[in-house]
């Protein structure tokens, strides 16, 4: 992807978000569309955020979120961001997210919030590693059931992640953290969702008990490794040992 013939703009009319649907059909593989052009023409008639990626002037990626409060802040909550298969690992998603936060920024709102699914290792990566976002709640089947092929057959766990629109601006870690202990995801839980459900649904409890619980109790989350691990601080309990995470059906720490 060229970063010179990549455009993101706000897009205004109903005729302009019109494509965004068929973006996000075809990066969610969903019959029932995951949005209309009603709310999206509403959301940015409203003061929220509706853009597009455009390479040489065809749509490859889209995004909206609608204004929120984070922590008695205002906020941008990004409710969905999707990049076409053929674009993605190009940057785009990351040319994206940037223009969220300097449009936030420049309607004054503080943060931008959104959510993923912890056991999907790409995202976790991107989100905590790429972006530096702050890791703040764990939610449990938060959207309850999904039906794209993307997210069918599973609840919907979520973290909730939050990402100052000043990157001069950190979030404080704990003054005082225990051991770091690390929680494992699978190599790629789509794959699995499809092929072994049981397993699926193993590591779905597993990663809630391992993260959501500690998370709940206090604990941080302050980095992703490579190998695919949540590494969390606070939790008060010794490092997980290496592989204590593997689950024997469909996937591997």
């Amino acid at each position: 992807m060229n970063a010179e013939t990549l455009e993101i703009r706000l897009l205004e009319t109903a005729e302009q978000m019109a494509p965004i649907v068929t973006v996000f059909q075809q990066v969610w593989g969903s019959v029932i569309p995951v949005v209309g052009v009603e709310l999206l023409r509403a959301i940015g008639h409203a003061g929220g955020y509706v853009a597009g990626a455009f390479e040489s002037g065809h749509i490859v990626g889209a995004s909206f979120g609608f204004l929120a409060r984070f922590e008695g802040e205002q906020a941008l909550h990004s409710h969905v961001t999707g990049v076409l298969p053929g674009v993605q690992h190009s940057g785009v998603g990351r040319a994206m997210k940037n223009h969220q936060r300097s449009w936030a920024a420049e309607q004054g709102l503080t943060w931008v919030t959104w959510t993923f699914d912890p056991l999907v290792r790409r995202n976790a990566w991107f989100n905590i590693e790429v972006l530096r976002a702050h890791v703040a709640d764990y939610l449990v089947d938060f959207y309850g059931p999904m039906t794209d092929s993307v997210n069918a057959h599973d609840e919907s766990d979520r973290l909730l992640v939050a990402w100052p629109t000043d990157p001069t601006v950190t979030v404080a870690e704990p003054a005082h953290v225990p051991q770091a202990i690390e929680v494992s995801t699978p190599d790629d839980i789509v794959v699995i969702r499809r092929t072994d459900p049981d397993a699926a649904r193993e590591w779905r409890l597993r990663v809630r008990e391992e993260l959501g619980e500690r998370i709940h109790r206090g604990a941080a989350v302050t980095g992703f490794t490579r190998a695919g691990a949540y590494i969390v601080y606070g939790a008060g309990e010794a490092a997980i040992k290496q592989g204590e995470a593997s689950i024997d059906k469909g996937g591997q720490a």
